[in-house]
């Protein structure tokens, strides 16, 4: 029988924060992007969002893709 442990309470609330996803959004000046279906943990009682560094250094690269192409409006899944 494998035991799971059990994730860190939400700092705000208490509720328990279980895998999900989020939308990111990110105001660049010139324009905007929006990556969809970002790999999270999500608080169940208060919505409180977390992501994790790997999936920080991912966003940060395809928002400086992005900034390369002076994309006004750019919208992309997190894959």
């Amino acid at each position: 029988m494998s035991r799971r442990k059990k994730a860190d309470p939400c700092p705000w609330c208490g509720g328990d924060k279980r895998p999900g996803t989020t939308t990111f959004t990110a105001e660049l000046g010139f324009g905007v992007v929006v990556v969809r279906k970002v790999p999270a943990l999500v608080c169940n009682q208060c919505g409180e969002e977390w992501i994790s560094d790997e999936t920080a250094g991912r966003i940060e690269a395809i928002v400086a893709e992005a900034r390369k192409k002076k994309s006004q409006v750019e919208v992309t899944a997190f894959a």
